[in-house]
Parts: C-alpha cells; sequence; structure tokens
C-alpha cells in the first residue's frame, strides 16, 4: 500500500517535483495542483523531508490509499455523476486523479461509455500545465483580421443552432442544423456540401467547406473543425438537447472564422469541416480521416478543433489546449498567439480524449483541441440545461481569436 499527498504550487513555496525526486517518491502535476506519493514504508523518510521543505507536520502525514492512483479524463461531470462512490484525489474539472482498487478498475473498464476514460497514472509526469508564453508583436494586419470577430454575428449563429430542439445526429432537426450551415457557409463563398456519414447502423451528415489557395504546385491544408451535434444523456434521443456550449458554441465559431477568412485570400487551402455522430463516438472525424487519401493527410498542416469554448470553470478566461507530440508546434503557435491577442490563461495537456482531435492524432496529424479551460466541471453539458445563459462570451470570442491568428499565419494571408 503507499500514501500521498497533494501540494499546491500556489500556496507552497517548494518544488513538488523536486522533493518527490529528492526523496524516492513519485509524482504528477495537473496544474497548480501535484499528487506525490510513495509506498507506505517509505514515507516516514519523505515526510521529514517535506517538513524540512516547509510542509506542515500534519499535512506531511498524508493521506493512505486504498489502491492505486488512475487518470480520469471526462466530459462535464460524466464520471463523477456517474461513479460518486469513487475516490476522488485530485480534481481538475476535465482531468481527476483516481485511487482505485483492483476489482473496481476492473468494474469501470468494463463499462461502455464514450464520456469518460480511466487510464494509469503516469509517474513523474505532467497531466495538464499552464504555460506562460511570450507575447510576440501584434501584426498590424492580423490585429485588423481578429479584430473583425464579432460578438454579434457569432452571437446570431450560436442562437441560430441552439433554436434547433436537438441536434441529435440522428433527428431530423439536426439534418435541418446541417443544411442550414451549408447555406450559411455558400454565401460566405466556400463550396460547401452535406457528406454522408453512418452512425452505427444509421446515417447523418458532415458539413465540408472548401476554399483553395492561390499557391502555385503543393499547398498546405488546414481545417478548422467542430461538432455540429447536440446529445441529451440524461432524458434521451427525443428529449431537448440545446447544446449552447456542447457544441454550438464551437459550431458557431467556425462559422464566424469562416466569416471573418472569407474576405482574405491565402496562399494555401483551408477547409472547414463541422461533425455529425461526435457524441455516439466520433463517427464523423472518424470516418473522414479513414477516407482519406494519403497524399491529402501529408498535406494538412494543422487541425484546429473547437469543441465547448464558452463556460467559465476557471477564476479568469482560460483555454484548454489539449494534443499530442505530434501537436506540439501547433500548441505553442496557438499559445503565444493567445499571449499576443488576448487576455487567456492557457492550459496544456497531452492526454487527448473524446473530440474530434483524436481521430487526426491517431494518424499523426497535427490536431489540438482548443476548449474552455479546466479546474472544475460544467454541470451542464448533455441536459437540457445547456442554455445560452450559461454562455460567456468574452471567453468563446478570445479563443475565436487566438484560433484566428494562428490559421491566418498558417494559411498565409495574402495581407499580413
Amino acid at each position: 500500500m503507499g500514501k500521498y499527498i497533494v501540494l499546491s504550487d500556489s500556496s507552497e513555496k517548494h518544488s513538488a517535483e523536486e522533493l518527490a525526486r529528492n526523496s524516492g517518491a513519485h509524482w504528477a502535476r495537473l496544474g497548480d495542483k501535484t499528487v506525490v506519493w510513495t509506498a507506505s514504508e517509505k514515507w516516514t523518510g519523505f515526510a521529514s523531508k517535506a517538513i524540512q521543505a516547509g510542509i506542515s507536520p500534519d499535512q506531511a502525514e498524508g493521506r493512505e490509499l486504498e489502491g492505486q492512483l488512475y487518470l480520469v479524463i471526462q466530459t462535464g461531470r460524466a464520471f463523477q455523476d456517474e461513479h460518486p462512490e469513487v475516490r476522488i484525489v485530485v480534481e481538475k474539472g476535465r482531468y481527476l486523479v483516481a485511487d482505485l482498487l483492483p476489482e473496481e478498475v476492473s468494474r469501470l473498464s468494463e463499462s461502455k461509455n464514450e464520456w469518460w476514460t480511466v487510464r494509469p497514472l503516469a509517474v513523474d509526469s505532467v497531466i495538464m500545465d499552464i504555460v506562460k508564453p511570450e507575447a510576440r508583436l501584434a501584426l498590424p494586419g492580423l490585429q485588423a483580421n481578429i479584430e473583425a470577430i464579432s460578438q454579434a454575428t457569432y452571437g446570431s449563429y450560436l442562437s441560430s443552432l441552439v433554436d434547433f430542439q436537438t441536434r441529435h445526429s440522428l433527428s431530423s432537426q439536426f439534418t435541418s442544423a446541417a443544411a442550414w450551415a451549408v447555406n450559411q457557409l455558400q454565401s460566405f463563398g466556400y463550396q460547401a456540401e452535406q457528406r454522408q456519414i453512418n452512425v452505427g447502423s444509421n446515417s447523418s451528415f458532415n458539413v465540408v467547406a472548401d476554399r483553395p489557395g492561390s499557391e502555385s504546385g503543393t499547398r498546405k491544408l488546414l481545417l478548422i473543425t467542430a461538432h455540429l451535434d447536440s446529445i441529451n444523456i440524461r432524458d434521451g434521443k427525443n428529449a431537448p438537447a440545446p447544446g449552447a456550449d456542447d457544441n454550438a458554441s464551437g459550431a458557431a465559431g467556425v462559422m464566424e472564422i469562416a466569416r471573418v477568412l472569407a474576405e482574405h485570400p491565402a496562399k494555401h487551402d483551408l477547409r472547414f469541416i463541422l461533425f455529425g455522430g461526435e457524441e455516439q463516438g466520433l463517427h464523423g472525424s472518424t470516418q473522414y480521416v479513414s477516407e482519406l487519401p494519403e497524399g491529402e493527410k501529408t498535406r494538412i498542416a494543422a487541425v484546429i478543433n473547437m469543441d465547448m469554448v464558452a463556460t467559465l470553470n476557471t477564476e479568469l478566461p482560460a483555454v484548454l489546449l489539449e494534443g499530442a507530440p505530434v501537436s506540439r508546434s501547433l500548441m505553442r503557435e496557438l499559445a503565444e498567439a493567445a499571449a499576443t491577442y488576448t487576455s487567456l490563461i492557457v492550459q496544456v495537456s497531452e492526454n487527448p480524449f473524446n473530440s474530434d482531435h483524436v481521430p487526426f492524432i491517431d494518424e499523426l496529424i497535427p490536431a489540438v483541441l482548443t476548449i474552455e479551460g479546466t479546474d472544475s466541471s460544467n454541470n451542464n453539458v448533455h441536459t437540457a440545461n445547456d442554455t445560452l445563459d450559461h454562455i460567456n462570451y468574452e471567453l468563446a470570442l478570445d479563443i475565436l481569436r487566438m484560433n484566428l491568428a494562428v490559421a491566418s499565419k498558417l494559411l498565409e494571408i495574402d495581407n499580413l
């Protein structure tokens, strides 16, 4: 058995990682919280060094582990709502550290759930970090483009999507929402269409809109994506599912960035995708990636995905950039754009889960999920309560500005 302690970077003057290394313990960091653990027989030595580092004797006593530590990643509060009995050691909204017995791990592994996952907790690792990149010199042309992001037009797209009673992927309302999106994108001048996908034994749609670049020869391809569907998992397929944050906020963000970029020709190819079947298991994005020719995959410079960008779960507006090692360069670009053009706090993680960036990452395509920052959980997703009155426009618009800045650079917009 073992013992653990949770240390706060904001209140402790020592380095939790250094303390763990010096005492033979293990650590894992989630933002401003670090859990440190070791075997019970080694705890006395650790506690002695912890007290020397300035930790109070009471805190240095630690807490007994009943099992082993695991990482849980969830959408909203899906895991906590389904398993309130589980012992949570650290809670940071999307990411949890749980103390699980072997029989609990076995039982959870048998659960089929699209909205949470349980993984072994990597030792001596950063699960989620807070980064503070240096702001760059803002480019005047890019600044003007970013200032074209409008709450009025973004809000109108958001309201139009929420007006559909549900956007469940297998509903007639989803089909209507997809047709609405195609019409909007065509009105901006893009080549837009619905493409049929399979959701189990049924069918739904992706919406795909293209604009070719002006560069001769081989051009790069930038994808800006979100899922269009919504779901009410508490009350069923036919229940109201306004999905204001999950994911009208991201889909409306695609529409708003498309509107702004329509006015700015670029060297490289631009594609917007609104995926269907996301809530049933990433069907739209998985099928899209599986059907890509190899040459098309290698052309993709980046995938910027927006999923839940408009609820404030942190004390100050924050964005979480979730990717993988293949996404590191793109994550750096997004973090620097956030520092340059917004006031967002930037969180980063290389633990991708359950959004449309994952199928791309699985094929080693650089993709990043841009999602609202996570300290507490969004309690309204997947319910009838995911409504416009919970939307934080300041947060959403800053995430759009960050994404637009990076998209403009990657596309090599003509007026920059």
